[in-house]
């Protein structure tokens, strides 16, 4: 890469990342019959998934969010039916967070249908295109890292 595509190629990355998601968001509300959950009110949803009975400060932590912005996420997917939220025995004071079956079932839809989605897309590109994105999976996933262990120090 010479100093040009050096200077270039983060913001055409970050571009491009932005770019897919945000269509994949799109293309994904379409067609929704219940109404559409906020990106954060998904991620914390998949946080408790992944980690049952997370609590929220912990929650926080893991999301790069204020505790505060979480609570407020928490009462809400609580309100909606999506959240358990339970005293946690060993710390009367704490609560862990759980899922409940209407989350479960609409993660589920959700991870389908995004999955169904991206199939097709990478369906149409060339063979060459399909390898050059599986070749790039452990990157990006590296990449990830790197940005949440430096939103972890800061």
């Amino acid at each position: 890469m010479d100093g040009a595509e050096q200077e270039t190629f983060p913001e055409e990355l970050a571009d491009a990342l932005v770019g897919v998601q945000r269509l994949l968001r799109r293309r994904l509300r379409a067609g929704l019959t219940e109404p559409r959950l906020r990106g954060a009110e998904v991620e914390l949803l998949r946080l408790v998934e992944g980690r049952p009975g997370v609590g929220v400060s912990d929650a926080a932590k893991e999301l790069c969010l204020a505790g505060n912005s979480v609570s407020t996420l928490v009462n809400r997917l609580v309100k909606d039916g999506f959240l358990v939220r339970e005293t946690d025995p060993a710390d009367r004071r704490a609560a862990r967070l759980l899922l409940t079956e209407r989350a479960e079932a609409r993660l589920h839809a959700w991870r389908e249908r995004r999955a169904a989605l991206v199939a097709r897309q990478v369906a149409r590109l060339d063979a060459a295109d399909r390898r050059a994105l599986r070749a790039a999976l452990p990157a990006l996933r590296a990449l990830a890292v790197t940005l949440h262990e430096e939103a972890e120090r800061s």
